[in-house]
């Protein structure tokens, strides 16, 4: 049962942060949500791992910079522009919503992969434009 609240809570998640990204690093704007959404001050990059990066082992590193904003607790749905969380997806699966800049995501299997980390609002869902990186990198063992 647990697991299925989990899939549940994920999907529900997802939906919510929907949209496309522009699959090379850096901050991007894109699709609006279906509301109408504030804009945010922020500014988003993935620091590690680079674009490209051949990553060994099966932890993976992730680092992330926030200029124009601060991380803050999801745990309301007064909306401030320079306030949120971080969603990190790997594979296009969510794997955390988190307040901090840096995570070992462990259990990365071999082969190439794409991480995406979007700062949301908190209320879980997205500014409009989003603000988003995404990078592609590879995991050998």
């Amino acid at each position: 049962m647990p697991r299925l609240a989990l899939i549940v809570a994920t999907a529900f998640v997802l939906a919510a942060c929907g949209g496309s990204d522009d699959g090379g690093g850096g901050a991007t704007g894109a699709t609006a949500p279906s509301s109408e959404r504030p804009s945010s001050t922020a500014k988003l990059t993935i620091v590690a791992p680079k674009v490209g990066e051949v990553v060994h082992g099966s932890s993976v590193d992730l680092r992330v910079k926030l200029q124009g904003a601060r991380l803050v607790p999801a745990t309301t749905t007064n909306i401030v522009p320079d306030e949120g969380h971080l969603h990190v997806i790997l594979d296009d699966t969510l794997i955390s919503m988190t307040q901090g800049l840096e995570q070992t995501i462990p259990e990365v299997p071999p082969g190439e992969h794409r991480i995406m980390v979007e700062f949301v609002a908190s209320d879980h869902a997205p500014f409009d434009p989003r603000v988003v990186s995404v990078v592609a990198f590879e995991v050998k063992p």
